[in-house]
């Protein structure tokens, strides 16, 4: 037989690649093992199933990461190997053996250029970037070139400079006088920077995401990047986890009891009836109805110091003889007879069906002017929850976000935050990210917190992705530069919270814009057939 030492020798090659993998394999799957009676050992003490199996995972994850550097295995005189070493050297399974979710996303450079132009309103970007932004949707080209094409079909004459060459970041390498040429050259530049930034930033964070051996790779070209999650058995958190900006910023805050705060929801919802044929279901709309109230408890100085909760009849009247459009949709937590049906830092409440008309209303130009301009409305993250059956309603709170005049910048944002971690509460169970700040961060922090506390213990929001999550009222100055985040977080979504807040936030944003799922059964069923094909194939040979 010609070639049989070939054969034999391709033979042994094979056999001692399949050992090799085998002892690679037992020393992680005895690891592995370990991890998983370590996490049904953490987990056994919650009750709750959907806690109680978040609570598994995070244990069997903080597990694996404290022995990525351990030593487990050994080959003498040879090389010694940790977890992650073994881990590497394996065979991963796709998701075609092992299930999971395939994610394309695409970096949203949209918000990356408005916020170049210094949010420039020039009539001519603004239809440039909409019509890139429609052309995207169906061209593989990068938006960048898009948007380029589309300011010289619609700007005519107009030179491109004269948007950026404001900005401070870009003024360093432009003039008034640049080209359109020279400005789109600098524009890609800064793009594929924030594009390869935010790739980075990303895979950082899904190292952190639980996932055994994910695949992360980057299409620059047309700034997307691709997602494969092997064993992924919760697609919605993947998609919160991908998709998450972790934009946090701490805010002052109006309170309803604020002098003109009211009057100024009076005279919107007047402004509004002026020009907005009203339904007659809403002018004729009960004046009372029964709802949570807090009842504000003062000392002696007449400070108000702490409130409690009640349910009942609250009149809805605003003053108005009939309700107009906004209050017939918005329940404003107006103060009567000490009452009220939220904290004072909450404007009002509405149902989430109603949350695109309120903001539609708000944000009118005629409405805008009669609210102080330094003022930005901002809803709560997450429902109200009914006190009685500890259920999350159909209710959001809105709040009124106060800004430092002339800048839309918070006072403190997430880039401070040097370290967060995430701890159930021991005498409450629900489940807070603690922050800790960096020197410069501290100090800002310590500022806000004195001047809230001496201001009748007013409430800082805490804001993420332009939603907040928290809104307490300080008590007390916090100088040390800690502070804690309390949004009603599940044990899964504050540790993803803490590690994306670790991370920090993406450059710019990501979109999905192609997701596939293989389940696990399917990937079982595949191994499952792989293995009958080896078999069959191996007796036909015999």
């Amino acid at each position: 037989m010609q070639g049989k030492g070939i054969f034999k020798f391709f033979l042994v090659i094979v056999t001692l690649v399949c050992i090799l993998q085998y002892i690679f394999l037992l020393p992680t799957r005895r690891v592995e093992g370990d991890a998983q009676t370590y996490a049904e050992a953490q987990a056994a003490k919650i009750s709750n199933p959907a806690d109680k199996d978040a609570a598994l995972k995070i244990a069997r994850v903080s597990y694996l990461d404290s022995m990525s550097s351990e030593q487990i295995f050994s080959i003498p005189l040879i090389k010694k190997y940790t977890y992650e070493d073994l881990k590497r050297q394996q065979l991963a399974l796709g998701l075609d053996l092992k299930g999971g979710m395939s994610t394309v996303l695409r970096v949203d450079l949209r918000e990356f250029i408005i916020s170049l132009s210094n949010n420039s309103k020039d009539p001519s970007f603004l239809s440039a970037l909409e019509k890139a932004t429609v052309q995207q949707k169906t061209s593989p080209t990068e938006f960048i070139t898009l948007f380029s094409n589309a300011w010289n079909e619609v700007a005519g004459d107009k030179k491109l400079a004269s948007i950026f060459s404001i900005n401070p970041s870009m003024r360093e390498k432009l003039t008034v006088q640049s080209t359109n040429a020279e400005v789109v050259r600098i524009l890609r530049e800064k793009a594929s920077e924030t594009v390869d930034l935010t790739f980075k930033r990303l895979k950082d964070r899904i190292d952190k995401f639980g996932v055994t051996q994910p695949n992360v790779s980057l299409d620059a070209a047309r700034d997307l990047i691709v997602v494969e999650l092997p064993g992924i058995d919760n697609p919605e958190r993947a998609r919160r986890f991908l998709q998450a900006s972790a934009k946090l910023e701490f805010w002052d805050v109006y309170r309803v009891t604020d002098p003109g705060i009211m009057e100024a929801f009076a005279s919107a919802d007047k402004a509004l009836s002026s020009s907005t044929m009203l339904d007659s279901a809403a002018i004729n709309a009960p004046k009372t109805r029964k709802d949570t109230t807090y009842v504000p408890k003062t000392d002696s100085l007449g400070n108000v110091v702490d409130s409690t909760m009640e349910i009942k009849d609250v009149p809805v009247d605003n003053g108005l003889k009939t309700k107009g459009p906004l209050t017939s949709v918005l329940d404003l937590n107006i103060p009567n007879q000490q009452q009220m049906i939220a904290p004072f830092a909450v404007m009002g409440v509405a149902d989430k069906n109603k949350k695109n008309i309120i903001n539609e209303y708000l944000s009118r130009e005629d409405v805008r002017k009669i609210f102080p301009s330094d003022l930005m409305f901002r809803w709560a993250a997450k429902p109200t929850v009914d006190p009685k059956t500890s259920r999350a309603t159909t209710k959001y709170e809105l709040y009124a976000i106060k800004k430092k005049r002339g800048s839309d910048q918070a006072p403190l944002e997430g880039d401070r935050v040097v370290n967060a971690n995430a701890n159930p509460d021991p005498i409450t169970g629900s489940v807070a990210v603690s922050l800790k700040m960096d020197n410069l961060g501290a100090k800002i922090w310590g500022e806000m917190t004195t001047k809230a506390a001496q201001d009748n213990n007013r409430e800082i929001a805490i804001v993420l992705d332009d939603e907040v999550v928290s809104a307490p009222r300080v008590n007390d100055p916090i100088l040390s530069g800690d502070s804690q985040i309390s949004g009603g977080f599940s044990i899964q979504e504050g540790k993803d919270l803490s590690n994306i807040l670790q991370i920090g936030k993406l450059p710019a944003k990501t979109k999905i814009i192609q997701e596939s799922l293989v389940g696990p059964s399917l990937g079982q069923e595949n191994i499952n057939k792989s293995m009958m094909s080896i078999i069959l194939g191996l007796l036909s040979i015999i």
